[in-house]
């Protein structure tokens, strides 16, 4: 099985990732400041972070339910007849859809989609039912997000995978 090849990163770049994650908008000079480097220090290193693919790309984080989208959910899907990818893509297409994902169990895909209303969420789990390869879907409904912040804590994460303490 293909293992895809990690990444070493330092201290320093973590500082500067972490930096980043708080707000993506920091200038080089901002985010020297920030982390106590210096800006051609930032800028070489955030430069190299996104040569190497550490850094995808910036975003931002929305708050969906002041614009009215009030009805978070996560649909497991069954795909039959290995088709697997064609439907995940079919899926991904739907700006209802924030994320697609395969997973193992019961189901293969888990979907992460949001709606304004019931019945928005209602058409949207009846058309994919009729999507050629879906054999069942199973809903839930998010009633309150704890947390949620993909990619946040990158420190911690890194320095639990190296053993380290963190506080």
């Amino acid at each position: 099985m293909f293992k895809e090849k990690t990444l070493a990163i330092d201290e320093k770049d973590l500082k500067i990732l972490e930096a980043l994650q708080e707000n993506s908008r920091l200038s080089f000079r901002q985010l020297a400041r920030k982390t106590g480097f210096s800006v051609a220090t930032v800028m070489s290193r955030v430069k190299k972070l996104e040569k190497i693919g550490i850094i995808k790309k910036y975003t931002v984080e929305i708050d969906y339910s002041k614009l009215g989208l009030d009805f978070p959910v996560i649909i497991d899907v069954r795909v039959s007849k290995g088709k697997l990818f064609e439907v995940e893509e079919e899926i991904a297409k739907d700006p209802h859809v924030l994320a697609v994902y395969d997973i193992t169990g019961d189901f293969d895909v888990a979907i992460l989609a949001i709606f304004k209303t019931r019945k928005e969420l209602d058409k949207f789990v009846k058309e994919l039912q009729k999507m050629e390869y879906v054999e069942r879907t199973y809903t839930k409904l998010i009633l309150n997000i704890i947390k949620e912040t993909l990619g946040n804590d990158v420190t911690k994460i890194i320095k639990i995978q190296e053993n380290k303490s963190y506080t």
